[in-house]
């Protein structure tokens, strides 16, 4: 008896909210619409939110509770990990509140979310620019902010995403037998990015390729090549004289000196 009680009384508590929440998709008034989606958002129901906060458009920017309605909005797309319509929230609160306490928190997470946007490195990577010029923004208005170590960390990470896209490229030239390219193209890679965590692969594959160029190249050219390859070696060693490498390139010098030497008879 006491269950059928309970669920009746649940059953009566959702029609009484269901209909609630009608009245107020459906009243022009904005305060009631204020009132009935603030209660959704406290309760966690973000979509059911968003929708009120939709259709009251930018009547309330100049409200008393605009500021916060306009946080709620922004912070209910993002929980729903809706980000690109979080972010234009957000960018919004941020240029109609400059005075607000919450402006430097949601000038970061309009920031942040670019981040989610980024595609994995093989895709294009117009967000993850977009993301790391919106970074540097942030770490340039709030020098002193609390976010400032999470910025950089995230500011690092997609850098290192866009490296990586741009040394994979440079690798495919090597990983084709395409050695001249390959040369050249990580040569570009590494002028670009002077501390790239793949520098130390970058110069390995330029020995392979400068290698693999100078034993199977023609007589005429095949002496200044291998002579090219041995400072490539050189290079490798001299970044890191511990080097993964170090075997494999040390096999690769042994028969470019031993090819230079025909040339010395």
């Amino acid at each position: 008896m006491i269950k059928q009680f309970t669920l009746i009384l649940l059953f009566f508590f959702m029609l009484t909210s269901c209909s609630e929440y009608q009245k107020a998709v459906k009243s022009k008034d904005n305060d009631t619409k204020f009132k009935v989606a603030s209660q959704y958002y406290e309760k966690g129901k973000y979509s059911k939110a968003i929708l009120l906060f939709e259709s009251m458009g930018g009547a309330y920017r100049s409200h008393p509770d605009g500021e916060k309605m306009y946080y709620m909005f922004g912070d209910s797309y993002y929980k729903r990990k809706q980000y690109l319509l979080a972010a234009y929230q957000y960018e919004t609160f941020v240029a109609s509140f400059p005075k607000s306490e919450k402006l430097e928190e949601c000038a970061f997470l309009a920031a942040k979310c670019y981040t989610f946007l980024s595609a994995k490195y093989s895709l294009d990577q117009k967000q993850t620019i977009k993301a790391i010029d919106k970074l540097q923004n942030f770490i340039n208005d709030y020098p002193k902010s609390a976010q400032l170590a999470e910025a950089n960390r995230v500011m690092k990470e997609l850098t290192t995403k866009l490296e990586k896209k741009s040394f994979e490229i440079a690798k495919q030239y090597n990983t084709t037998a395409n050695h001249k390219a390959a040369i050249k193209s990580l040569d570009i890679f590494m002028s670009e990015n002077p501390g790239t965590i793949f520098k130390e692969e970058s110069l390995f594959l330029k020995l392979d390729s400068g290698y693999k160029l100078a034993i199977n190249s023609i007589e005429e050219k095949k002496l200044e090549r291998l002579q090219n390859a041995k400072n490539y070696y050189n290079s490798l060693v001299k970044f890191n004289k511990d080097t993964k490498y170090k075997e494999q390139a040390d096999k690769m010098l042994a028969e470019i000196e031993t090819e230079i030497k025909q040339f010395n008879k």
